[in-house]
């Protein structure tokens, strides 16, 4: 009975944990973080992380549309809070996971100064940012140009990206002369990695809080409510801090 009992224990011991494959929706601006993020966690989980980066407004019609996410990281508090208010979050499921921070950036060594002066000279042709109406960073953009007195002089000359990696990329491959990124995007080592840019300060425009939501497709799984566990844990906390995250 006993070694009966021994057997049947070892054969528990050796059965495999039960794996979710997690749909995720990632705000652009958390792409590196989430990528070592995810690293960690399916190491630590056995779950696996399934995740499509983009911007919050176009993941919002989506969702709407039956994509199949279970797990929404936005870029700000409200896009969240409405699909919880219209059923497609699961209620009280609504935390912040980050506060992101804007940063006027450049390639070009010396080309942004210190205090973000460069928008009053004005001696670039092309700003690039996110759409306002999609992404929560070019809204801060616009309302940072607005509290400076700048956004009618500036207007003009805006290349307006479809998310923020598209505006990193308008100014790393020299399309724009500068722009607002996210400063996940060009931190490194507790500075700015390359480039030169100014951290816009935050009492310039609204704070970007940046929640997450457990969708109703993933309400039941074991993997979604993990992952969002642990984005609460320190070690996704260390993380998210690294990449210049309040």
């Amino acid at each position: 009975m006993l070694r009966q009992l021994a057997f049947a224990v070892a054969l528990f011991a050796a059965a495999p944990v039960h794996s979710d494959e997690i749909s995720v929706a990632v705000s652009a601006n958390f792409a590196l973080p989430m990528q070592k993020i995810a690293t960690e966690f399916e190491k630590d989980s056995g779950h696996k992380i399934v995740a499509s980066f983009g911007s919050t407004g176009k993941f919002y019609a989506q969702i709407k549309g039956g994509a199949p996410f279970e797990v929404l990281l936005a870029a700000d508090g409200e896009t969240p809070a409405r699909l919880e208010k219209e059923g497609d979050g699961v209620a009280g499921s609504r935390f912040t996971y980050a506060v992101g921070k804007l940063v006027l950036w450049s390639r070009k060594e010396g080309f942004v100064d210190a205090k973000g002066e460069v928008l009053a000279r004005n001696d670039f042709q092309h700003l690039a940012l996110p759409n306002p109406r999609l992404a929560p960073y070019g809204a801060a953009g616009i309302e940072t140009l607005q509290t400076l007195g700048l956004l009618d002089r500036l207007r003009s000359k805006f290349v307006t990206a479809e998310n923020i990696s598209q505006s990193y990329q308008f100014v790393a491959s020299g399309n724009a002369e500068l722009g607002f990124v996210a400063l996940s995007q060009v931190y490194k080592e507790g500075r700015i990695a390359e480039g030169s840019g100014w951290i816009v300060p935050p009492q310039l425009h609204d704070p970007i809080r940046q929640d997450a939501v457990l969708l109703t497709r993933g309400n039941g799984s074991s993997g979604p409510a993990a992952l969002l566990k642990y984005l609460r844990g320190d070690k996704a906390r260390s993380i998210i801090k690294s990449f210049g995250y309040e």
